[in-house]
């Protein structure tokens, strides 16, 4: 890849380190942390092993983000983890993982955060009957064509939007902190263990909670600055969310305790309702709107440069792979994405359930690649040790090791959780269709080798 100073045709260096931060904040932070509290309280019952698993989830999350730090580092490229898993595993592993991602996915991620965004906000500004579906085809054609104008103006809305859901979380912690403490009752903290299945389970949702600081990897060619500046906002992106995450976790349990909080399905909305009455309960749905706008731009920016990739590297597909320069961004992939999310948004106006299911089923998916990411750094280490690597992973072999450990972890945890609902065949229907897909892929790239 050439450097991006010398090809306009290729990502350019226009993206601020804030700018990439506030990308990653607002793929992480979505509607996950208002829920997850209480699903972990619950399933822990232990105040003390309750922060364990917080802090276990940071920890292993962080884990990750140094392995792809020395990743993004070593190999900048607008692909992201496609261009990781095709540098060690071939083209054929990676335009998989590019299949999944462009088919359900990314798109599907957007097109159900579409879903969010609409249900809250046509509470405030009703749209018919099927009001939550206008607003989502809405607001994906509109921050479809703001990344279509350029990554300077992205990532400005962006940065406009995180502060917004940052503040949404900020009450939650001063609401959390001006209520009288609701733990002096409570058990102390160890006194109940859960078993190891269960601590594996809540595990599984504070991972998830975090999933998402990954993404960062699309946009590495695109930062400005030397190439530790990459570091330097993955590791700080990820203290961040640590803290806010930590903050909001322990104001929940000041304002509500950790019974009422396992008990309750909307913690946050229920705690600023008893810190500043009704009006709070309403202000917190916008918030939860913006939360999911914001996921849904930060979504687009690294799910159009998948496709980008992709365009690069398979002839057949060359039209994806087209970068403007004059916006700074790949045009043909952003509009072949919203037009696969707008289909799964009508899909999933008219059953709403089996696409949520088919969505949420494709994390065996993801996690099984997320995975052979990690194990990609053994692989590039050994077989390309000539590479210039800016930055080494610390305690290498076992900072990886742990996060592949996780990520197979919840794989297994994923698989098992779609058998339990016979949901299974989605993910091997998704796989399947990859493979038909590349069959045919490789029957047109010979016939352009013949003419």
């Amino acid at each position: 890849m050439k450097p991006a100073s010398q090809d306009p045709s290729e990502p350019q260096h226009l993206l601020s380190p804030w700018g990439a931060m506030a990308l990653i904040v607002g793929i992480v932070i979505g509607a996950g942390i208002f829920k997850t509290p209480s699903m972990v309280a619950g399933i822990t019952g232990d105040v003390g092993w309750w922060m364990v698993i917080w802090l276990l989830g940071a920890l292993v999350s962080l884990m990750g983000a140094l392995c792809y730090a020395e990743l993004c580092t070593a190999y900048p490229h607008a692909g992201g983890d496609y261009h990781f898993l095709h540098r060690a595993f071939g083209r054929h592993v990676s335009f998989l993982y590019a299949w999944a991602r462009a088919s359900v996915i990314n798109t599907g991620s957007i097109a159900l955060l579409a879903f969010v965004f609409g249900d809250y906000f046509s509470q405030v500004w009703p749209w018919g009957t099927h009001g939550n579906a206008y607003w989502a085809f809405a607001i994906v054609v509109s921050l479809t064509a703001i990344n279509i104008w350029g990554v300077k103006a992205s990532a400005r809305v962006q940065m406009v939007l995180t502060a917004f859901e940052v503040l949404g979380l900020v009450a939650v912690v001063v609401a959390g902190f001006a209520l009288p403490s609701a733990t002096s009752t409570a058990p102390a903290a160890f006194s109940h263990t859960p078993t190891l299945a269960m601590m594996g389970l809540a595990l599984v949702f504070v991972l998830l909670t975090f999933g998402g600081w990954n993404e960062a990897a699309y946009v590495s060619a695109e930062i400005k600055g030397n190439s530790r500046t990459m570091v330097w906002v993955m590791v700080s992106s990820m203290l961040i969310l640590t803290l806010i995450y930590l903050l909001v976790n322990i104001a929940l349990l000041n304002g509500l305790g950790l019974k009422g909080l396992a008990d309750s399905k909307t913690a946050a909305s229920d705690l600023l309702g008893l810190a500043w009455g009704p009006w709070a309960q309403k202000a917190l749905g916008l918030f939860v709107a913006i939360a999911a706008l914001t996921s849904i731009n930060a979504t687009m920016v690294v799910g159009a440069r998948t496709s980008f990739a992709l365009g690069r590297d398979w002839h057949s597909l060359r039209a994806l792979g087209q970068w403007e320069s004059r916006s700074g961004s790949p045009t043909r992939a952003y509009l072949f994405q919203a037009v696969i999310s707008l289909l799964l948004i009508a899909l999933g106006a008219q059953e709403s359930d089996g696409f949520s299911a088919m969505v949420e089923f494709t994390a065996p998916v993801f996690w099984g690649f997320l995975c052979l990411v990690g194990l990609s750094l053994f692989w590039l280490r050994w077989r390309d040790p000539n590479t210039p690597r800016p930055f080494k992973v610390p305690w290498y072999p076992l900072t990886p090791m742990v996060f592949c450990l996780a990520c197979a972890y919840l794989t297994f945890s994923s698989v098992g959780y779609a058998i339990s609902q016979n949901a299974i065949h989605v993910a091997l229907l998704l796989l399947l269709s990859g493979v038909v897909a590349l069959a045919l892929l490789h029957w047109r790239e010979q016939g352009f080798k013949v003419h």
